[in-house]
């Protein structure tokens, strides 16, 4: 009998070995137990950080490399042998199911071949007739927000979206500059550029400043490392929580007890109400998703 790796406790894999040399644990992760060694394919991204982090830090592992979908567990092949046993549907982005019934408010689904995300939905069962989901959904490419209803129980296309951390470099004309400025040694740090229009970015320029980290959102475009397959950027997020500098307001006004506010106008040319004892020069946190203060930094 072919011996359990060690670097997976024996509850995780199944009882049925699928192909020769080959298990498939819980996780739907393919693990070899070749002769040549125990785990000898395996090397894990463990960064304690967010999976995009991961998955930046896998692509440039040197040598030859079988990487799973990113929905699976992080894991690296550098075996030909290993890589030759994998079963083809394993190597190439898989498409997932989701019933009607699961959906939830930041599910993305794909419709009509486009990505949609869901802002509010509605199970119904009425008196008579088929029970049915209505929901509202953001079209992530147009923009467009429109209410869709499916049956109960109908099957889904779950929208299969990647996220990679870069950073707010400058503003090139029309277009907005991100960077991966991820180090991953001391002599090598990778500097890949994606582009936004000004007309994408929209309203959350106002929040937006040089140095500032962001979660750009990718769907078929250009190729993504791990399976090969076209993405392109179709959405961005900020932080939660931006600091930003005041560079001009009305001098504080009597006692900040009595709960005076005032207009102020930041760095990145948003204006947002502030206590009275806020000043110029003064940094500031604001929350990006209602453009409110915060605090002082």
């Amino acid at each position: 009998m072919v011996p359990k790796p060690s670097g997976l406790p024996a509850k995780t894999l199944s009882s049925k070995r699928t192909k020769k040399g080959l298990w498939k644990d819980a996780n739907d992760r393919w693990v070899c137990l070749s002769p040549e060694g125990q785990n000898h394919h395996q090397r894990r991204a463990r960064l304690n950080g967010t999976e995009e982090e991961a998955m930046a830090a896998l692509r440039h592992l040197g040598g030859p490399t079988y990487i799973h979908h990113p929905r699976i567990q992080l894991q690296r092949t550098s075996s030909s042998s290993c890589l030759r046993l994998a079963p083809l549907r394993s190597r190439f982005t898989r498409v997932y199911a989701l019933s009607s019934n699961d959906i939830r408010v930041g599910t993305n689904v794909v419709v009509d071949g486009a990505p949609w995300k869901v802002l509010e939905f509605l199970h119904v069962k009425p008196g008579k007739g088929a029970a049915f989901v209505r929901t509202k959904m953001r079209n992530y490419v147009t923009g467009n927000t429109v209410e869709k209803t499916f049956r109960a129980g109908s099957t889904l296309e779950e929208a299969s979206l990647s996220k990679e951390i870069k950073q707010f470099t400058y503003k090139d004309g029309a277009q907005f500059v991100f960077m991966d400025l991820v180090q991953f040694s001391l002599k090598y740090t990778t500097f890949e550029e994606s582009r936004l229009n000004e007309s994408d970015v929209g309203d959350k320029q106002k929040w937006l400043k040089e140095g500032a980290d962001c979660i750009l959102l990718y769907w078929n475009g250009r190729v993504d490392l791990f399976s090969h397959h076209q993405l392109s950027i179709i959405d961005f997020e900020l932080p939660i929580t931006v600091r930003l500098t005041v560079t001009d307001t009305d001098p504080g006004q009597g006692d900040s007890a009595q709960g005076g506010t005032k207009p102020a106008t930041l760095e990145t040319g948003a204006v947002v109400t502030v206590p009275a004892f806020v000043n110029v020069g003064d940094d500031i946190l604001v929350d990006s998703r209602t453009g409110q203060y915060m605090s002082r930094a």
